[in-house]
């Protein structure tokens, strides 16, 4: 919608932090976040939202209509214990913990503890910090150390990835051996803010153009992967949900 998208951008309806609808009208999304989103989101999402929009990388949050899609995800398959690859300032992190029951647990990285910290107090106040194991570094090294003991197998019941794009068919590989048959895994950007699409020399910033190539090759593997059904929803930036079967 060119112009219009800028002029509604000036406007100010994309002060959303984590704005990455890929609907065509801006007014539509504004209006699912005021009428669904904005209401029911918990207090403490509120203001960790709030602490994010203040923070350079603010893009990389989770929406607040996926947070509120995950929540509710967690709660329908009875997770009890998850994963999470890439946390940055744990919006996401706390809409899974919230969703958990009592002695839910997640096991949590991202390679900088700075980001998670931003957001821990709000968590602490929440009172789901305990359901947390966060280990900053590298996800890599943890899954394969993970794989080596056979009870880790099929121990996870939903596994959440917003990390680096180059490495989401590494996660991939190893992932589908920890999550449990029946359980989800959840890929986010898998539509790359529409990149896939995109004419071969449009403008896109130099990172989504980096990344882009990664994600399309994801796409068509996950696509053909028969040990999972693939679900590919355009909610925030794309997340396809991947459901093990065997």
């Amino acid at each position: 919608n060119g112009g219009g998208s800028e002029q509604s951008q000036a406007a100010g309806s994309h002060r959303e932090v984590g704005h990455k609808s890929l609907l065509k009208s801006d007014a539509l999304y504004q209006y699912i976040l005021e009428t669904s989103v904005y209401p029911r989101e918990p207090e403490s999402m509120k203001e960790l939202r709030e602490i994010t929009a203040k923070h350079p990388w603010n893009m990389m949050t989770t929406s607040a209509d996926e947070g509120q899609f995950l929540n509710m995800l967690l709660k329908l398959i009875n997770a009890k214990k998850t994963m999470e690859i890439g946390v940055y300032t744990g919006y996401s992190l706390l809409a899974t913990a919230l969703a958990l029951p009592p002695d839910g647990k997640i096991l949590a990285m991202d390679i900088n503890r700075e980001n998670y910290e931003l957001g821990l107090p709000v968590i602490q106040k929440a009172g789901v910090a305990d359901k947390i194991d966060f280990r900053e570094g590298p996800a890599l090294p943890v899954l394969d150390e993970l794989i080596l003991d056979e009870k880790n197998h099929g121990a996870f019941d939903f596994i959440f990835v917003d990390a680096d794009k180059d490495n989401y068919l590494n996660y991939h590989k190893r992932l589908i051996e920890l999550v449990k048959v029946g359980g989800v895994i959840g890929y986010d950007n898998t539509l790359w803010n529409g990149s896939m699409v995109a004419p071969p020399d449009a403008p896109l910033r130099k990172y989504v153009r980096y990344y882009r190539d990664f994600v399309v090759e994801f796409n068509k593997v996950i696509g053909d992967d028969v040990r999972v059904e693939i679900c590919q929803l355009p909610v925030g930036d794309g997340i396809t949900l991947c459901r093990r079967v065997t």
